[in-house]
């Protein structure tokens, strides 16, 4: 296939949908978790889970960058926005995530200096445009942004910009899978593996889900049929016996991966010891920090942050979502006192947020008899 509505074919998703009916048995449950935001975005607003047989669920995981940024660190950048001399600059959904002191948009209200960029090379070119400021660029994405950091890192240090740096907030994927894995009473059989990450890593970084808990994987792309396709790839090893990585987005994801933004990244940044995530807690070893020699060009280093932890409001469950342990129906303020316009949690914010997915597109499809804020 060629063209975008070759993957949007009725006729495809159709028998796609009866393939996958013909692999469960009535009355049994498989419960499949599609990782990333922008899988659960594409599953509610094409209505996917309405052409699945009740014998499988899914269940949404943290594949969503914005979402997994706890509070503190977001605190953390109005403190780096509030220096004197800084320009803070990020991505647009980050401007409305809450922190413990409100969100970017309302310190900008309040007189800090913030802008939205598109990539961290427009941070950089807005440095050479504030030689009497330093541009901070706020960073966060799992492995499919840290490319274009870890680019940036490298050309503001070729180019010898003094006036930049970055708030590295990336994380890693394989920490947080392993958590979802090991959460006693958490039971996911199959998963939907995310096709952004996955040009970056490739599919072996995935083999330690079915040769170390059993669990098949299928990376997908992010049309209908892509999906359905990985789906019946998942119900189609568990019919056959297998358990392994399988790749549905062929047309862009290889197994080892892209050689030459993994070597970016490893050149400028590496693992931290621990870092803290929403829903998860803190996990060892699952998050970037800018390596030494470009300690130029790390916020972290050039101003004391407060790295204060900062439980979410008692009323939002966005870590209970991201851990696919509720859907977001389920949490007591969806949609009544948590909306995209006051978000209480980074889950209703996020353009991959399951809740504001669930807003979006599913308010009017929401399973029989579970109501919406029940």
């Amino acid at each position: 296939m060629k063209y975008v509505d070759e993957y949007r074919s009725a006729e495809l998703a159709r028998g796609l949908a009866a393939e996958i009916a013909s692999l469960v048995r009535p009355g049994e449950t498989v419960r499949i978790m599609e990782v990333c935001g922008g899988h659960t975005h594409a599953i509610y607003r094409h209505g996917l889970e309405d052409l699945l047989p009740p014998e499988v669920e899914l269940v949404h995981g943290p594949g969503c960058p914005v979402c997994v940024i706890p509070m503190g660190r977001v605190d953390d950048a109005i403190a780096l926005a509030e220096e004197k001399d800084v320009t803070l600059a990020t991505f647009g959904d980050m401007l409305r995530v809450p922190g413990g002191r409100g969100s970017l948009l309302e310190a900008k209200a309040r007189g800090a200096d913030v802008r939205m960029v598109y990539s961290p090379l427009d941070a950089l070119a807005l440095a050479a445009k504030l030689p009497d400021r330093r541009v901070v660029f706020f960073a966060v994405g799992f492995e499919t942004t840290a490319p274009a950091t870890a680019v940036t890192l490298l050309r503001a240090r070729a180019e010898g910009t003094p006036n930049f740096a970055v708030f590295c907030n990336h994380v890693v994927i394989e920490p947080p899978l392993r958590a979802i894995l090991e959460t006693p009473g958490l039971r996911v059989d199959a998963f939907i593996g995310p096709g952004h990450v996955s040009t970056v890593i490739g599919t072996d970084a995935y083999r330690f889900i079915p040769e170390e808990y059993g669990r098949p994987v299928a990376v997908s792309a992010f049309e209908p049929v892509d999906l359905l396709q990985a789906m019946a790839m998942l119900l189609r090893q568990r019919a056959e016996g297998r358990c392994e990585v399988e790749n549905q987005y062929t047309r862009v994801v290889r197994p080892e991966g892209n050689a030459r933004a993994l070597a970016a990244i490893d050149e400028t940044m590496e693992l931290r010891d621990d870092f803290e995530w929403r829903g998860l807690g803190t996990l060892p070893r699952s998050a970037l920090r800018i390596r030494p020699p470009f300690a130029p060009w790390d916020a972290e280093k050039l101003y004391a942050l407060p790295g204060v932890r900062i439980e979410d409001p008692k009323a939002c469950r966005c870590g209970e979502v991201l851990t696919g342990q509720i859907k977001p129906w389920e949490c007591g303020v969806f949609g009544t006192a948590c909306t995209p316009e006051r978000p209480l949690g980074t889950c209703m914010v996020s353009s991959e947020g399951a809740c504001a997915a669930f807003y979006a597109y599913g308010r009017l499809r929401r399973p029989a008899g579970e109501p919406v804020g029940a």
